[in-house]
């Protein structure tokens, strides 16, 4: 034996440092996507079982139900991921960059921000395109929402390191 307790921890040649990681639990992921599910499914069997004398809500109940299917399906694919700050900024498990530190200008999670829920706000120097994976993060022109289906603590701890690694870039 030599000593060793386990494999080493140092990122390796093309591998990134991961200071936070951010994902859905199983819990979490089954109750966000089975709710969006079952309020799909619900609204298409209203639609189907006691169609409403005008057709126009018919059709309306049909469309929001296989929305709402749509979303769970989307919900689902998305919260497999999750979110990792590295010292190069926050991206995907992926490898996908979400926000790079470099373009981030400030960090929002107070209680009356609009933000996702258990999340917070980063707000970008300059947009970076729209994406949005239902349940772990959106990003819409200059702002980055991470949060939904994620855990509080999880996400307070990447709030509070992203808050120190912004402080220590602006001190420099």
């Amino acid at each position: 034996m030599t000593g060793e307790t386990g494999p080493s921890t140092a990122p390796q040649d093309g591998e990134r440092e991961v200071l936070a990681t951010v994902g859905a639990t199983g819990l979490r992921r089954v109750i966000g996507v089975g709710m969006l599910a079952v309020l799909g499914a619900l609204m298409i069997y209203i639609a189907l079982a006691t169609p409403p004398e005008v057709p126009g809500w018919q059709v309306f109940l049909l469309v929001m139900g296989a929305a709402a299917l749509f979303l769970a399906h989307r919900m689902r694919l998305a919260t497999q991921w999750q979110l990792q700050l590295g010292t190069d900024g926050l991206r995907m498990s992926d490898g996908t960059t979400v926000a790079p530190i470099d373009r981030i200008t400030r960090i929002e999670r107070g209680m009356f921000a609009f933000k996702p829920s258990n999340g917070f706000i980063l707000h970008l120097s300059e947009p970076l395109g729209r994406r949005w994976l239902p349940g772990l993060w959106w990003r819409l022109g200059r702002r980055v929402g991470v949060g939904g289906v994620t855990p509080r603590p999880q996400t307070k701890l990447m709030a509070d390191m992203l808050q120190a690694m912004l402080a220590e870039r602006d001190a420099r």
